[in-house]
């Protein structure tokens, strides 16, 4: 009976312990729903807004924060998601700025406000990297690379040139700095009169990275314009085969086997370009080579013909891109 009468007031004591914790739980959920404003109206979600823009942040953050998954208005929803990521990054919360952007997009796809809202905030995110960079490590080989990078934008040649060599003076195995000088070399003005000096740069940024596609690729270019069509032929080869994405390593590639009268084999690695890029009109005018040194006529018809019309849809939307900075209006079809 004592054992009978224990067990008992054991399982009274299980069962107060779980209808407390029920009651907490109930209690912590009333608490949390009365604390978030379900109810806004469309006059509190605009307050909200314009406190953000007003400044008072701390107040405001909270109120979009809770209210941007209710609304159901698109210009009021995107107005207070945009204030949330200005509050956020006024607040130094960027984990929460970067994540309300990335609803943002996702909610108003190819939207102009939120695309250049997406502009500023990485442009700022990017600055701020680039300060904590230069105040925790102002000697650091990553800090003499992006100045390097600023200069090389700007068009500034020899300032990046400078700023990589000092990097690599800094950590001579540092990856992708040889790389990095190659293409200064070749993209500067007549940067073709310094190809052998290039070509040194890539190869020893193999010699430091050897599963570097890019490298193999930009060889793999010099060879074909100095006449070395067998060379480039193997350079792109392997740039393929270290970056199965690499849709210009496969384009040069199959480009090159067609130079040789090898269109059979040109088809298959530009077919590979075709799926990584159905749109690219070079691939589709490659293609066509390669059937027709097949034989295989109606195919190479076909990709003449998208050829064209790739070509002319890339034109059409580099012509609006113009008169829209220009300021003119769309061409009518």
């Amino acid at each position: 009976m004592v054992r009978l009468a224990a067990a008992m007031e054991a399982g009274a004591t299980a069962r107060i312990c779980r209808l407390l914790a029920v009651a907490f739980a109930l209690s912590a959920l009333a608490q949390a729903q009365s604390a978030a404003p379900a109810q806004m109206t469309a006059s509190d979600i605009a307050r909200a807004v314009a406190l953000a823009e007003n400044g008072h942040c701390a107040e405001a953050l909270p109120r979009l924060r809770a209210a941007y998954p209710r609304i159901a208005e698109r210009d009021q929803r995107r107005a207070a998601g945009a204030a949330r990521v200005r509050c956020a990054m006024q607040m130094d919360r960027i984990d929460e700025a970067v994540s309300s952007l990335r609803t943002l997009n996702h909610d108003f796809p190819g939207d102009p406000d939120v695309l250049y809202l997406c502009a500023h905030v990485y442009s700022d995110l990017s600055l701020r990297a680039s300060h904590d960079l230069m105040r925790i490590a102002p000697a650091s080989p990553q800090l003499r690379e992006l100045s390097a990078e600023t200069f090389e934008a700007q068009g500034r040649w020899e300032e990046a040139a400078h700023e990589y060599r000092a990097a690599l003076e800094r950590d001579p195995h540092r990856a992708g700095i040889h790389f990095r000088i190659g293409r200064l070399l070749l993209s500067r003005p007549g940067g073709r009169e310094h190809s052998d000096e290039a070509r040194s740069e890539f190869e020893a940024e193999l010699k430091i990275n050897p599963e570097d596609a890019a490298c193999e690729f930009v060889l793999g270019e010099l060879d074909r314009e100095g006449g070395k069509d067998a060379a480039a032929l193997t350079r792109f080869e392997r740039a393929t085969k270290l970056d199965a994405g690499f849709t210009e390593a496969w384009v040069a590639l199959g480009r090159t086997l067609v130079k040789l009268g090898r269109g059979t084999e040109a088809i298959a690695p530009l077919l590979n370009a075709e799926k990584l890029q159905p749109e690219d009109p070079q691939t589709h005018f490659q293609l066509a080579q390669a059937y027709r040194q097949a034989g295989r006529n109606e195919d190479a018809a076909r990709e003449l013909r998208l050829h064209r019309e790739n070509t002319e849809r890339i034109e059409k939307a580099d012509d609006q891109v113009r008169r829209g900075i220009r300021g003119l209006p769309d061409k009518q079809p």
